[in-house]
């Protein structure tokens, strides 16, 4: 099989998953994108909470690594995610 490979085989809800493949569409070659979880959310035709819960999933399985961005005014701005290889995928 291929990238997904390990995914598919993983014991992760399909909601994980599914928010994964996403991140991973939207990457770029070093594994990071900043989409707003609201932007995931709708393009996924899910609840921020599920998809907020999605992202916790992925980081407890260490597929995923979440960092805070701020704006210059120090307000928040959407995450940074760096998608993590795993050895089996």
């Amino acid at each position: 099989m291929g990238y997904f490979s390990s995914l598919y085989s993983s014991e992760l809800p399909h909601r994980a998953r599914a928010v994964y493949m996403y991140l991973y569409d939207r990457a770029d070659k070093d594994g990071k994108c900043y989409p707003a979880i609201g932007t995931i959310a709708k393009e996924l035709k899910l609840s921020r909470s599920t998809v907020k819960r999605a992202i916790a999933d992925l980081e407890k399985n260490g597929r995923l690594r979440k960092e805070q961005r701020w704006r210059e005014n120090g307000g928040k701005s959407s995450n940074l995610y760096y998608l993590v290889q795993t050895d089996s995928g």
